[in-house]
């Protein structure tokens, strides 16, 4: 009788043991799922880095899919800002002339620690001043392009030094042929858009040379004869490369194409393009594709919604996620977390 009855209470004390270790595990998994509930719907990722973009006009970084803490910048109108390779500033432009005509803005070249310090101006605000971006080379050069002033109306490539300020800048490309710098390379080398005499503008990796005209070496895209690359960037181990595509050959906005491709920097080609974004060309403005978690995902802009918002592309299973959190604000211009352009 006795072994009965301690039979029996073994069972019930396994039974309610059972029993509360499976509303401990519901516990566990309700505050699991909240947790994730209340983020974007971005998933970890073991090589989860920050973002910087455009906010509103202000500047920001944060974890993709998390909302906007506190701005690095405020009280103007602050646009694409590149992360320095060192990881611990960013370059960007500064309107400080408006004009419908975006050729026709001035602005301001400046630099910022990612933690909101140290802003300082490289250009004067006076020029058209655009993309701003970092070498590769360990020198954390800043480049960026700046409207021609004669009548070809075209841009070269300038130049400046940390720590330098308005006025120091110099000219790395003459104002005789449109040159657009786009990414970089950590042999020193700039990935450039070039016009050329009777010929469509071509790519090219330009070499600086002190005292002499630049060494621009031709590359070669299968996409070239359909129309223009725009917004190229190389990816950290420079193997790939991201980019616009506009059909044809009319500067435009709308209907662009974001594309992923192959790199080769010796054999100079893009190749084995592959369509990431507004593969049909919808007249919607998709910018700005940037290389993040080395070469695991591409973060971009679209104004698919109605707003510009943020969007990631993963190569490894090639899906697409919203990471802005706030649907109603206008999100632009995402860079990785120490990738220069």
């Amino acid at each position: 009788m006795g072994n009965l009855k301690e039979q029996l209470n073994r069972r019930e004390f396994l039974k309610k043991l059972t029993e509360t270790t499976a509303a401990l595990t519901m516990v566990s998994a309700t505050g699991a799922l909240s947790t994730l509930s209340a983020r974007a719907s971005e998933p970890e990722h073991p090589h989860r880095s920050r973002i910087s973009y455009f906010f509103n006009g202000e500047l920001h970084v944060s974890e993709p899919g998390e909302p906007e803490g506190k701005p690095l910048t405020t009280g103007h109108m602050d646009f694409k800002p590149s992360w320095s390779k060192t990881g611990n500033k960013l370059i960007f432009f500064r309107q400080s002339h408006d004009d419908p005509d975006v050729t026709k803005w001035k602005s301001a070249i400046c630099i910022i620690d990612v933690d909101g310090t140290g802003f300082h101006q490289l250009s004067d605000g006076t020029h058209t001043d655009f993309n701003p971006t970092w070498t590769r080379d360990g020198l954390n050069t800043p480049i960026w392009n700046r409207k021609q002033d004669n009548p070809n109306g075209g841009f070269q490539v300038m130049e400046s030094k940390l720590g330098y300020g308005p006025g120091q800048e110099v000219a790395l490309t003459d104002d005789t042929h449109h040159t657009w710098a786009h990414s970089t390379l950590m042999d020193g080398r700039i990935l450039v858009s070039r016009s050329r005499p009777k010929q469509a503008q071509g790519y090219f990796l330009m070499t600086r040379r002190v005292g002499a005209t630049p060494l621009f070496e031709p590359l070669s895209c299968e996409l070239e004869p359909n129309g223009m690359l725009d917004r190229i960037s190389i990816s950290p181990n420079e193997k790939k490369v991201c980019f616009d595509f506009i059909p044809g050959f009319t500067f435009a906005y709308p209907g662009r194409t974001l594309y992923i491709a192959d790199f080769d920097a010796g054999q100079m080609t893009i190749t084995n393009v592959k369509a990431i974004a507004n593969r049909d060309g919808k007249k919607i403005w998709y910018d700005y594709p940037r290389w993040i978690d080395g070469e695991a995902g591409v973060v971009y802009h679209s104004g698919e919604t109605g707003k510009n918002q943020l969007y990631i592309y993963r190569l490894e299973d090639g899906t697409t996620r919203r990471v802005s959190t706030n649907a109603n604000a206008d999100y632009r211009y995402p860079h990785g977390e120490a990738a220069p352009c």
